[in-house]
């Protein structure tokens, strides 16, 4: 019984050893893609004089596959929400979705490697509206 314990447990320990290599070279690949994307934007911008730009699903980064199991779990509440706040508040719905659009903006603009600063003061403004139509 000790032993399929102790094999058990040096299987878990491998395991884990892998999913966290894997992970790492995940990142990496991720990482590199990206900058590969954005050098060879610039270059088609410098030969071509127009921007390329990428699908929606691809600057927001989502996708579909493999999140069958969390997906209910994170799309019940923010659904429940705003269809909540919607009723009472027209306003906030839209500040909700003004404040969505520029994280996305700002996440395309950080991607790019262009300057953030005014997308992260926009994002900073709409919020703050935000907390003060809540608190009425």
């Amino acid at each position: 019984m000790d032993n399929v314990i102790s094999e058990y447990q040096k299987w878990k320990q491998h395991g884990e050893a892998l999913r966290v290599q894997a992970k790492q070279a995940m990142e990496t690949r991720f990482r590199d893609l990206l900058l590969e994307a954005a050098r060879i934007g610039q270059e088609y911008h410098s030969d071509f004089g127009v921007t390329l730009k990428p699908p929606p699903s691809i600057t927001a980064f989502r996708y579909k596959a493999g999140a069958k199991g969390k997906k209910p779990a994170k799309s019940a509440p923010v659904k429940a929400a705003p269809a909540a706040k919607a009723a009472v508040d027209p306003k906030i719905e839209a500040l909700e979705k003004k404040l969505a659009q520029a994280r996305t903006k700002l996440d395309a603009a950080k991607t790019a490697g262009k300057p953030t600063k005014n997308l992260e003061d926009r994002i900073y403004e709409i919020e703050d509206d935000l907390r003060l139509a809540a608190e009425r």
